[in-house]
């Protein structure tokens, strides 16, 4: 049994940073049922979709393992039948616009009284109250507003984004840890809760050690290129590698608390030589001649391939990281073993490899599945959950209250 095996939880999200969160959820066990516009589903399945009527690959990526229900919210009798299906449910979940559940008549008083017992857990771009409150946001957005792009760069670029999405899917993990915390607390009171994350804070979550760098220092972090903004090293940098492509490049790093990683480091270049060095003996004095330091390690790393670099100086008990690409990733067989990556197969899509869940439980395992087609759970959660007949889910389909496209398809 998987560790949230009995827990249902109704998913009203769209994009990333809500279905991030219950495809962790749907990942840990839960019974996941995705509520979707009947006809167009989430708004993520066509946006940024390449093949037209196809869902995109971004949706794929991240509403793998849920049921998908098709329901007008906006039609009373749509909002009632979701209003019973959450008198059935542990978790509801929504990340729309400021203002969209409330006039959907979906707010959290409203709900509550129907179950009391209900996690109600929710993404917005920035937290009530805040000026901001009303305001937009996507992945960008936050990280802009909550410091990481005042963080990220070099000292004289512009603020850039990092690549990886902490505002998006940050928040969505999480609102996953507060809905696992109020299912716990739900055991000893019985009773559920309403529990908030906002994406700007998450990413302030994300800078901590950014702001210890600010106490330590008495003034605001810069952008420091791939140092850190608490204190510099000497080495901290991607250094190139053989045969020069565009991430040939390996990450080496050694400790600024004294010399034993640079110590090692000049052994395994074969600079022993250069142990004690007055130019280097410190790391103080690294850091103050980081330009022949770089140009030292530069000359070696040059001569071998990211893989060997990484290879020499891991096994020298120094800090390195090849600068691994995503076609790199995605072939790694060890990752694959592992379940970092998945292959599943879409009957649309065919067979693909996507991103797992990197939480291994040694009591809970739950295979990757590729997501459902738009309604294709409809009438089975129907059945299931409410208790509605053939002929009353004909009517529902034939006000458009319920979708018929595809209904009865699954993935």
């Amino acid at each position: 049994m998987a560790a949230l095996s009995r827990i249902r939880v109704i998913d009203l999200t769209q994009f990333e940073a809500g279905p991030s969160c219950t495809q962790a959820l749907a990942w840990l066990g839960a019974d996941v049922i995705k509520i979707e516009r009947p006809g167009t589903g989430e708004q993520g399945r066509n946006a940024t979709a390449d093949v037209p009527g196809l869902d995109s690959w971004a949706y794929l990526l991240l509403n793998a393992n849920k049921r998908s229900v098709e329901l007008d919210l906006a039609a009373p009798a749509g909002r009632d039948l979701l209003l019973r299906l959450l008198t059935e449910a542990d978790v509801m979940v929504e990340n729309f616009a400021p203002g969209t559940i409330e006039r959907l008549g979906l707010d959290y008083e409203s709900v509550r009284s129907v179950n009391p017992r209900l996690v109600y857990a929710q993404v917005k771009g920035f937290g009530p109250g805040s000026p901001y409150a009303g305001y937009l946001a996507f992945d960008p957005i936050a990280q802009a507003t909550g410091g990481v792009l005042s963080l990220t760069g070099e000292p004289d670029g512009r603020p850039l984004k990092p690549g990886a999405n902490f505002g998006d899917s940050g928040a969505g993990l999480h609102l996953v840890v507060g809905i696992l915390a109020a299912l716990l607390q739900r055991a000893d009171t019985g009773l559920g809760q309403r529990v908030e994350v906002a994406m700007q804070e998450t990413i302030v979550n994300f800078c901590r050690m950014a702001y210890s760098g600010q106490l330590m220092l008495g003034q605001v972090p810069g952008r420091v290129g791939n140092g850190s903004q608490l204190a510099r090293s000497a080495p901290s940098d991607t250094y190139p590698c053989a045969p020069g492509g565009y991430n040939d490049y390996c990450f080496i790093y050694t400790s600024r608390a004294g010399n034993r990683h640079w110590d090692r480091l000049l052994t395994a270049i074969g600079r022993e030589d250069l142990i004690g060095d007055p130019r280097f003996a410190s790391p103080e004095l690294r850091i103050r001649n980081s330009e022949a330091v770089d140009e030292l390690i530069t000359t070696w790393t040059s001569a071998h391939t990211k893989a060997e670099t990484m290879d020499i100086l891991g096994r020298a008990g120094v800090p390195a990281g090849a600068v691994l690409d995503l076609d790199e990733l995605t072939a790694d067989e060890y990752l694959h073993k592992r379940g970092v990556f998945a292959d599943v197969h879409h009957p649309e899509r065919g067979t693909y490899r996507m991103p797992g869940w990197p939480v291994h439980m040694s009591a809970s395992q739950v295979q990757v599945e590729a997501p459902a087609l738009l309604g294709a759970d409809t009438r089975p959660v129907l059945q299931e959950l409410l208790g509605l007949s053939d002929e009353q889910l004909d009517e529902l389909a034939g006000t458009h209250i319920i979708g018929s496209s595809r209904s009865g398809q699954s993935a």
